[in-house]
């Protein structure tokens, strides 16, 4: 489009490399996760094997969630509940990456190709930003990252429950253990690594040097959050494997080998 502050170029942009790759890469993972974790989340079946639960559905707030011996059966939701449970709880770390500020960029681009790439101009007539409905509910953020911290903290108990073996026994550790040990750190660093918590644990201070304690935290965080693009797509990934793990699992395709 050609107006009194823009150049008249006739080329839509200068760009000769191909920055489409990128967009549609992140497009085409952002769509199979949706579309594993929408089937799995529905299913309702095959989300536990003793002594491992489905992250998708930790905790299980419904009275129709699998009996787990010290797991998170919360039954909240009495038996007028019919749908999967996974649907109760999902919503919550779902929409904290929803709202996420990379997240927000990488489906921005994505799928609606506002923009499609740096120096390619987007295809939409009028822009609002996130000033309107619906997108105005990204300001919500700050709220879902509290309840993420609250799964976070639930899920590193299903970590810890993973030192049983089939009978409950504790001491025991098996290749399991080892997928929710390595599920549980991205979570708690991609969590940590927002630009929400780097908020509230350095913002709003005048002097930096009157609270060394908050000044030290914010260092650390600053640290996680310049790889918070990294933690995203890891944590994404290790959450669906951790899944994907007790379903194979529950389902008797393969055994869980014992480390002890």
């Amino acid at each position: 489009m050609h107006t009194s502050t823009r150049a008249a170029i006739a080329e839509p942009h200068l760009r000769k490399d191909r920055w489409w790759l990128a967009p549609a890469a992140t497009a085409l993972g952002l769509l199979a996760f949706v579309v594993y974790s929408s089937w799995r989340a529905f299913a309702n079946t095959d989300y536990y094997h003793a002594p491992y639960v489905s992250p998708f559905y930790s905790p299980c707030l419904a009275d129709n969630c699998a009996t787990m011996k010290g797991g998170p059966n919360w039954g909240l939701f009495g038996e007028w509940w019919g749908l999967s449970p996974a649907l109760l709880i999902l919503i919550f770390p779902l929409g904290f990456r929803l709202t996420c500020y990379y997240y927000r960029k990488a489906y921005y681009r994505g799928f609606w190709a506002s923009p499609p790439a740096c120096a390619v101009a987007e295809p939409h007539k009028k822009y609002t930003g996130e000033t309107r409905f619906p997108l105005i509910l990204q300001n919500i953020h700050r709220y879902f990252f509290y309840a993420a911290m609250l799964v976070a903290v639930i899920l590193t108990w299903d970590t810890v429950l993973g030192f049983r073996n089939e009978e409950y026994e504790w001491g025991h550790m098996g290749v399991g253990t080892l997928v929710f040990l390595a599920n549980i750190v991205l979570i708690w660093a991609y969590t940590l690594s927002c630009h929400s918590c780097r908020h509230i644990v350095g913002g709003r201070l005048r002097h930096f040097s009157k609270h060394p304690v908050r000044y030290r935290l914010w260092g650390w965080v600053g640290k996680l959050n310049e790889r918070h693009m990294l933690l995203a797509w890891a944590s994404l990934l290790s959450v669906a494997l951790a899944d994907f793990y007790v379903y194979l699992l529950a389902t008797g395709t393969i055994t869980d080998p014992r480390l002890f």
